[in-house]
């Protein structure tokens, strides 16, 4: 499960709906009953709670995979220098299917765009893809050789 972050604050989330988001973080595959048990509602109330977090894309629930498992071989992040409207060239760089995360950044950087390739040839061809798009000036390429942690249990602080 991920939550969808785009700059905003958490407005019109109440403290009911953050613990339904805590618990599906622990596992997003809990019973709406067991998470109305755990909060204090209905299963018919935490079901409407999630589907409008669902519908306003407060947070998303999915299976996350281990790229490894599915045979790609090669993750890697790309750091993209823009001389363009660095929204405009984000916007083209994250539609290509191999972009999982695309985020504008601050610093000497504009964009940092996560790649998961079945093979080094396959990240070539995506880096190529990358550096021909337009308002693409560089790209540095740091492919991930080791994942060490990845969570997605940060809860809703």
């Amino acid at each position: 499960m991920t939550i969808a972050h785009n700059g905003g604050s958490a407005q019109g989330i109440d403290e009911i709906s953050k613990q339904i988001i805590e618990q599906l973080q622990e596992d997003g595959r809990r019973s709406y009953a067991a998470i109305g048990k755990a909060v204090g509602l209905s299963e018919a109330a935490v079901r409407q709670r999630v589907q409008k977090l669902v519908d306003n894309r407060t947070m998303q629930i999915v299976a996350v995979t281990d790229p490894l498992q599915l045979g790609f071989t090669r993750q890697a992040m790309i750091v993209i220098v823009s001389n363009e409207h660095i929204n405009d060239t984000a916007e083209r760089v994250a539609a290509l299917p191999e972009v999982d995360y695309c985020v504008i950044t601050a610093g000497p950087s504009d964009i940092l765009a996560e790649v998961v390739c079945a093979n080094d040839a396959d990240l070539l061809r995506v880096v190529s893809e990358i550096r021909a798009i337009e308002g693409v000036q560089s790209t540095t390429t740091y492919m991930y050789l080791s994942l060490k942690k990845q969570e997605y249990n940060w809860g809703t602080r």
